[in-house]
């Protein structure tokens, strides 16, 4: 799941930092081997399936295209446990995330952005407020919770609308969780990092 374009008022200096580290950050994923992907999106399904396991039954995930951590293989897991899983569908024009069920791989479409997304009925912004678990993409974090993303800010005018206290989690591949990266004000931070190694860091956004 990528983020998409957003109308955000950026400090230049800042903007360039982020854009090369996204830069760095998504050359080096597309340079893992496939079978090193494989391996890692194996890893992080038992790891999500524990985090789960101390949530309620509604999971917000993604579907993740290209070198994304993460695998439908991981959504079918959470819904066989029981969860009911939503993911998102990315609206018209700049704005929070509107949300889809997943009901499996079958009930999947091209969307925009190169996105996959449930073909069944949107259920609104307002559905996240409904989740007690948030998994989100990522290119990398820090552990004072900042999460880079794509640049859009899809997710950071989403992430507002989820419950106080509500777990927000990045999957990432190993060497993603960093020492520091640069924050807007706008942005969301993540109470944890879920990789396929180290498994589950918490971070510094505990609320």
């Amino acid at each position: 799941m990528t983020d998409g374009s957003g109308d955000k008022t950026h400090s230049r200096p800042l903007d360039d930092r982020k854009a090369e580290l996204r830069r760095r950050l998504v050359a080096a994923r597309r340079a893992l081997p496939p079978e090193t992907r494989a391996a890692h999106a194996e890893a992080l399904r038992p790891r999500v399936l524990a985090l789960a396991a101390g949530a309620g039954e509604t999971v917000c995930a993604y579907l993740p295209i290209g070198s994304e951590p993460g695998s439908a293989a991981l959504l079918d897991a959470l819904r066989a446990g029981g969860h009911e899983v939503l993911v998102p569908v990315v609206p018209p024009a700049p704005g929070p995330l509107d949300w889809g069920r997943y009901t499996g791989p079958d009930d999947v479409g091209a969307g925009p952005l190169g996105l996959r997304e449930p073909l069944g009925p949107r259920l609104g912004v307002g559905a996240i407020g409904r989740a007690a678990l948030v998994l989100l993409p990522g290119l990398a974090a820090d552990p004072s919770g900042v999460r880079l993303g794509r640049g859009g800010g899809y997710y950071d005018r989403t992430l507002p609308g989820a419950r106080p206290g509500t777990p927000l989690a990045v999957l990432l591949h190993e060497g993603e969780l960093v020492d520091a990266l640069p924050a807007d004000t706008y942005d969301v931070f993540v109470t944890a990092a879920v990789l396929p190694v180290r498994g589950t860091v918490p971070l510094g956004n505990i609320h």
